[in-house]
């Protein structure tokens, strides 16, 4: 007989390999799931122990050339469906329509279905038919449809072959039997137990209603899944069921479990809610497994090394995590991984997130990765290594060797020189950083002629290397050579290793090209500016997602928005929109046409606690936005590119369209707000025309720090507000008196 096993996403290989372990054949994924030959001994086994399967229906007869309703109709009418029915039993149907130009509405072919084996059975029964039940029937038909190719099954398992029936309560977020079991199948956790014929380890430190631990017991203890409560199979109520085949099935099924009775199983579950653990005992009391289970109310960030068996083991776990980023969330995926490199060594990890942007958090790097999906969400599965302290420490061996062995080369004469002045830099604007409080600055800038460079360093822990594209007439090889003794000197003058140091070669920018993606490593890291924090990525963009030269501007706006409403044009990652928020802004809005830059921008928001009703972001142009919004704001922040390209309009030329951009945004600006224009464009030159109408006042000099104080005018900036009316009035005429003589 030929069956289908339904699937979720990215679990038919699962599913095979669960067919093939039954003893089917002909095993080959399809959509929706695998299909495969089987016995009806091996159709039991397969209801018995699939995990990860939803419904296993038996092929009953397909036709490749359905053509109109009535042609379903037609073939339908043309099947034995006495054999399957009577007058005495009740039927319903499902059904699933795919490409199907003749069918306006899927039920309809489900309809004509219906009437076909309603008419075939009373030909066949003297008038009599069965009944349709859609609630509690004897037997479900199932109707596929896949364009002019249509097949029909009958439900073998029933439709929910994936619940055990150990569950009565569950917790806000609960994870589905089968999802659970297809993440275990995935970790390596389960290739131990397979390879190595023991049940290693297992912890689930966030084990809510106890989903995975649960199932990771019943798969040490070998139980089959189906046999965990008492159900009612669709097969039991078939014509072609073989009640002494099936208790054969069972009665193996039960010989497997007792052979694994001696099996020495340690599951941990822990969870901070008391209440969760509370419905993940009861649970695993229902699937017979609490003895295998040791459950313990544990709070994850307060783990110590008196809490971690001893011995190398193996985590399984599906952490909080939300759709939109959250401080306490970006906090909870650092702790972990702080937590697993300092108690953990030598364990095996295997973490699920419904938001993969969190696993950046985690410091280490996954062996691989799989995708799964759970309740509708597409959910990363990461996997991770643990060094134990003797590798960590063998490992920063080597590399400090390594290093040592690099350091001890003498340096060129060029990269003598470069060291030189960037020790120098270090020793005066290093110091004066140091003073100020400044952590991300820049230490070089063009100093050299022949070393065309900036470099930024980031935290003394970070050094981010631009490199000015040098005219064609160098020699590339000389080019090369010079980039080499920058990072040599660099390395040598800073103390950052050379892995830490981050190479970016510029060239002139036009329109969009500055947010071009360059790479995919998607790896954030957190800098400090003003009381604030920021996400860094130092590779896969031209910029890193801050622009120094703007930290002055940006603690300007911390100091100018408390209870005021703030508008944030051209956002970019958002900086000046946290500064606006820690400064006490009533509202924030954010706008970019990046949908990229905007999401970058809501997380910074969140890495600071600043959510909620008041923040708002929006894709799209920003000149589009002043002329299609009318709320007025007390502070706006404008540092447009000097290049853009807007859909539906011209290019944007800084240069020439700025009085135009200036006054839409004064429109938008209340009588006694601020508008803080800023453009790094070198050559610029502010409209005459702006000065007449507004009150303008250049501070430039004042928002360009030390560090790039050297490099010429870096960006122009102006507090421009509206001119303010000033009414006098009128002197008052001297009183009169007038005397009368009394003479």
């Amino acid at each position: 007989m030929i069956f289908f096993a339904t699937s979720a996403l990215h679990m038919t290989d699962i599913i095979e390999e669960e067919a093939r372990s039954v003893g089917a054949t002909d095993i080959q994924a399809v959509s929706g799931g695998v299909e495969f030959s089987a016995d009806l001994a091996t159709a039991y086994r397969f209801c018995l122990y699939s995990r990860t399967s939803t419904r296993l229906m038996l092929g009953l007869w397909e036709d490749d050339d359905i053509q109109s309703a009535d042609e379903l109709y037609e073939a339908s009418l043309a099947l034995p469906w006495e054999e399957w029915v009577n007058p005495s039993t009740s039927f319903s149907i499902t059904h699933t329509v795919k490409n199907c130009p003749y069918l306006r509405n899927s039920k309809f072919g489900a309809i004509r279905l219906k009437d076909a084996i309603v008419d075939r059975c009373r030909e066949h029964f003297d008038g009599e038919r069965p009944e349709v039940d859609t609630e509690e029937s004897d037997i479900v038909f199932h109707l596929h449809i896949d364009e002019d190719h249509v097949s029909w099954f009958v439900d073998f398992s029933g439709r929910a072959l994936h619940k055990r029936g150990y569950r009565d309560d569950q917790t806000e977020a609960v994870m589905s039997e089968y999802v659970a079991c297809a993440l275990i199948y995935r970790s390596e956790w389960y290739k131990a137990m397979i390879r190595e014929e023991r049940v290693p380890v297992l912890i689930d430190p966030f084990c809510g209603s106890g989903t995975i631990v649960i199932e990771a017991a019943l798969w040490a203890a070998d139980r089959a899944p189906g046999l965990v409560k008492a159900r009612n199979f669709a097969f039991l109520f078939l014509p072609i069921h073989d009640q002494e085949i099936y208790e054969q099935v069972v009665q193996e099924a039960r010989a497997r479990e007792a052979a694994a009775a001696e099996r020495q199983i340690a599951i941990y579950g822990w969870d901070n809610d008391p209440k969760a653990i509370a419905i993940a005992k009861r649970a695993a009391e229902e699937a017979g497994v609490d003895h295998l289970i040791d459950f313990r109310v544990k709070e994850f960030r307060e783990v110590g090394e008196d809490d971690v068996p001893l011995g190398e083991g193996y985590i399984i776990t599906d952490p909080p995590y939300g759709i939109r980023m959250e401080g306490n969330l970006i906090d909870l995926h650092r702790t972990m991984s702080e937590i697993w490199q300092q108690y953990f060594g030598g364990w095996r990890i295997t973490v699920m997130s419904g938001n993969p942007e969190l696993l950046e958090y985690i410091d280490m790097k996954p062996t691989r990765t799989n995708t799964l999906n759970s309740g509708g969400i597409p959910c990363q599965v990461a996997h991770y290594r643990v060094f134990t302290a003797f590798e960590r420490a063998e490992m920063t061996r080597r590399a400090q060797e390594a290093r040592l062995e690099r350091l001890s080369q003498p340096l060129s004469d060029g990269a003598q020189a470069v060291y030189n002045r960037l020790v120098k830099n270090l020793e005066t604007l290093g110091t004066e950083m140091a003073r100020q409080g400044v952590t991300n600055w820049r230490l070089y800038d063009r100093d050299l002629g022949e070393y065309n460079a900036s470099i930024d360093i980031y935290e003394g822990r970070w050094v981010v290397l631009y490199e000015w594209e040098a005219p064609e007439s160098i020699d590339p090889e000389v080019v090369e050579m010079h980039l080499e003794e920058l990072v040599d000197a660099t390395e040598r003058a800073t103390g950052v290793d050379r892995d830490r140091i981050f190479i970016k070669r510029r060239r002139i920018q036009k329109g969009l090209d500055q947010y071009e993606k360059m790479a995919n490593s998607d790896r954030f890291f957190i800098i400090n500016e003003n009381g604030a924090r920021y996400l860094a990525n130092f590779t896969d963009y031209l910029d890193t997602g801050i622009f120094l030269d703007h930290r002055p501007v940006r603690a300007r706006i911390a100091t100018m928005t408390e209870g005021k409403r703030f508008l944030n044009l051209f956002c970019y990652t958002g900086t000046a929109t946290v500064q606006a928020a820690k400064g006490g802004a009533i509202s924030t809005v954010s706008v970019d046409t990046s949908a990229t830059y905007l999401n970058w921008a809501e997380k910074n928001m969140q890495l600071n606690d600043f959510g909620g009703m008041n923040h708002f972001y929006y894709q799209t142009d920003a000149l589009d936005f002043l002329y299609q919004t009318f709320d007025r704001y007390d502070v706006i922040f404008c540092d447009p590119p000097t290049f853009s390209n807007g859909t539906g309009r011209s290019l944007f030329d800084v240069g020439r369209d700025h009085a135009k951009l200036i006054r839409k945004c004064m429109d938008h600006l209340d009588w006694h707000g601020t508008l803080i224009f800023s453009t790094n464009y070198r050559r610029f030159n502010l409209d005459q025309w702006v000065e007449e109408q507004y009150h303008v006042t250049e501070i430039s000099d004042e928002t360009i720090g030390d560090d790039f104080a050297q490099g010429g005018k870096i960006h122009s900036c102006y507090l421009i507000t509206h001119r303010q009316v000033v009414k006098v009035a009128e002197p008052k005429r001297p009183k009169v008196v007038r005397r009368v003589r009394e003479d």
